[in-house]
């Protein structure tokens, strides 16, 4: 399969950051995600925020797992340091990065499958450790890579495809960060640019775990009529072969807008309704008791809470709390980074 690839040429008009960037040179690659699909919008939220805040493509890391979601460091930054790492495993391989980089400004991108269920630990260790760097979770509240089963964070008593309805209850990102002590946390939905752009500028300027999860709706799999997360979409076309082929029909991407305090009903393409509510001034995010107060009481109503949720300013990042050396692992001579066998008696000495 080919895909159309974008121009190299820029138009020379086109406007510069303090940098001289064009926002075209924080792009990626051509999506190759379903037309409509949240998670683009996402994406062009990053480029937007790392375009407006001056960021060299030599200081970011992007590092994401497996999933839908996972595929989409490839459509932003491709200027960038860049690994695409195993299920779940992405906030492994962000923190080895980031102990022995300080200096990049880490961006890891997952999925509710890539975070809630077979990353789940590795999340969890990764805020405890208050590792500085910003996380996006694409929620979408099923597997989309293979066809649509529930993921952790999928709304109980909702059906799948066929009917089944979930047995289980939804892990609540939001409330499990804030519980083990993430610095930033944050929720947003995919097509409310004007409050998701803020919201990923703030996390990628903050020193230690910053977190948002983004509602991000399926096009093509979670077909619920009443799910708060995605909606159901019909398949359009099956090959009579062995092999069947899905055809996805092209619909409009879902925006919203509207003001800080107030709540909104966003239709989806299948009719159903997403019910959101952002958070105003009456708000404090500096006290974690009432952030998760707001979100369940919220939840019990059927409406997803967004916005800022929770933010402890005075956070202290995992390389404060080990003291580790303020240079970058590639600028320590070797004599410093190998001392010896008897500094490493003496280490061994200690253990024992």
């Amino acid at each position: 399969m080919s895909y159309i690839a974008k121009p190299s040429a820029h138009h020379p008009a086109l406007p510069r950051n303090a940098l001289g960037l064009t926002r075209r040179d924080y792009e990626g690659s051509m999506s190759t995600l379903c037309a409509g699909c949240g998670h683009d919008s996402i994406t062009a939220a990053i480029i937007e925020a790392c375009y407006e805040m001056d960021l060299p493509a030599h200081r970011i890391a992007k590092i994401s797992g497996i999933g839908c979601s996972s595929k989409a460091p490839t459509y932003f930054l491709s200027r960038s340091h860049g690994f695409n790492s195993v299920h779940g495993r992405m906030p492994s391989v962000t923190t080895g990065a980031n102990m022995a980089n300080r200096d990049l400004v880490y961006i890891g991108v997952s999925g509710d499958g890539d975070t809630a269920s077979i990353g789940l630990g590795q999340f969890c260790h990764a805020v405890r450790r208050k590792l500085n760097m910003t996380y996006i979770v694409m929620n979408n509240g099923c597997y989309g890579l293979t066809k649509g089963q529930f993921s952790a964070t999928n709304d109980k008593n909702s059906p799948s495809k066929k009917g089944e309805a979930n047995p289980f209850d939804a892990i609540d990102l939001c409330q499990m960060a804030i519980q083990l002590g993430a610095g930033f946390v944050a929720r947003s939905f995919s097509g409310d640019k004007r409050q998701l752009l803020p919201l990923i500028q703030a996390a990628i300027s903050y020193k230690g775990f910053a977190f948002i999860d983004v509602i991000s709706p399926c096009v093509t799999f979670n077909n619920h009529p009443a799910s708060t997360k995605s909606y159901e979409y019909v398949r359009m076309h099956n090959m009579a072969s062995e092999n069947k082929l899905d055809y996805v029909e092209p619909k409009e991407e879902i925006t919203t807008d509207y003001d800080e305090g107030t709540s909104t009903s966003v239709e989806l393409h299948d009719g159903s309704h997403l019910m959101l509510f952002k958070v105003g001034e009456g708000h404090d995010p500096r006290d974690s008791d009432a952030a998760i107060h707001t979100i369940r009481t919220n939840a019990a109503k059927g409406t997803i809470v967004t916005g800022l949720l929770y933010v402890n300013e005075n956070q202290q990042d995992l390389h404060d709390v080990l003291g580790t050396d303020e240079r970058p692992l590639n600028g320590i001579a070797m004599s410093e980074l190998c001392p010896g066998s008897k500094a490493l008696e003496a280490i061994n000495a200690r253990l024992r």
